[in-house]
């Protein structure tokens, strides 16, 4: 195990400039004897979680999980969403967002409202090698599911027993699981919670080394003229992370009521088309292209890719983005009318 050796001086220089003085009035020379130093060792954490790049002591061996998270106002603030290691937010019919919650490092004890899946939540699950979560579907998913394309469970088949109603709110915004559900869940169908296809994000090692682009203490998405679905991200130099804001209302978390701190957001631009009257879409998250990331106050223009399932940021030479550890929103932005319309920024 790797361990730093860090030096304390012990004795203070008032308190060794006050023995100096007794020794000159009591007729005795002066001298400065050399200081005792101690040596500690600091233990340094040898393992970096996957998905946030936070140091810890022992190795995740947790599969991903992966949870449709209802974005209406109606269901807001949601439960657990300050806990998930990565949120991806895209458009999911008409000009409603929904979250994907990606959990690894710790999993909440109450995570909601949770709403249906669609065929591209299902695809991002498949590419984390993800156990997913949702209750509904639209009629591509519910044939994606039964076919058996990820490890799932749906809360139309558990809907008061694993997947519980919260009295506080109305269906469809009141679907609820426990922490200790999930676990219980997995096993219900049959599927690991062992993380077996190792996938990550990349991580700086030096946070400061993130400097790049152009300062942007303040990032706004808009989706669309519906600003219950638009996104203010501000910086804070101290905390080093971004508070977020959807109608001048910061975005926390329902079971401490504190504000979600973001430490990476990202926008990606992807093909968007509407599939069905009711205003279903379809996301191409396969094609990569145009990208925003945002760090300690900077904005810079990157590309993203599908690499293996896995979507990442990638810069102009081909080398994945590195993040800063914490917590990464990651918004899906349609190519009409793209990111030069869609994300602004103030210094």
């Amino acid at each position: 195990m790797t361990k730093k050796r860090v030096m304390f001086v012990v004795c203070a220089a008032l308190l060794l400039a006050a023995c100096n003085k007794d020794e000159v009035e009591n007729g005795a020379p002066a001298s400065a004897e050399p200081e005792e130093i101690e040596e500690v060792e600091v233990e340094e954490l040898p393992y970096t979680m996957p998905f946030t790049g936070e140091k810890v002591a022992e190795e995740s061996f947790l599969r991903p999980i992966l949870v449709t998270i209802n974005n209406h106002p109606d269901a807001r603030p949601q439960s657990g969403i300050a806990y998930a290691d990565v949120v991806y937010e895209m458009l999911a019919e008409g000009d409603v967002t929904r979250l994907l919650a990606l959990y690894q490092s710790q999993i909440p004890t109450t995570i909601g409202p949770i709403r249906s899946a669609r065929s591209y939540f299902i695809d991002m699950a498949k590419g984390l090698d993800a156990f997913y979560i949702a209750h509904g579907y639209s009629p591509e998913a519910k044939a994606m599911l039964t076919s058996g394309v990820v490890d799932n469970i749906n809360g139309m088949a558990y809907d008061g027993t694993l997947f519980q109603r919260s009295s506080e709110r109305k269906a469809p915004h009141n679907s609820y699981m426990s922490g200790e559900n999930v676990t219980a869940a997995a096993e219900k169908v049959g599927a690991s919670l062992l993380y077996q296809k190792k996938v990550s994000y990349s991580f700086y090692e030096e946070q400061d080394s993130v400097k790049i682009g152009k300062n942007a203490n303040e990032v706004k998405m808009n989706y669309n003229n519906n600003g219950s679905f638009n996104s203010v991200y501000t910086y804070d130099v101290e905390k080093q992370t971004y508070t977020r804001t959807v109608t001048n209302t910061v975005t926390v978390d329902h079971l401490t009521g504190e504000p979600v701190e973001l430490s990476n957001v990202l926008f990606f631009e992807m093909a968007h088309r509407v599939i069905d009257s009711e205003g279903r879409r379809d996301i191409d998250i396969t094609s990569g292209g145009r990208a925003y990331v945002a760090q300690q106050g900077m904005l810079r223009e990157v590309n993203w890719e599908n690499r293996d399932g896995l979507l990442v940021a990638v810069e102009q030479d081909g080398s994945e983005v590195q993040l800063v550890a914490g917590q990464t929103w990651v918004h899906f932005v349609p190519t009409s009318p793209g990111l030069t319309s869609s994300v602004t920024y103030s210094e």
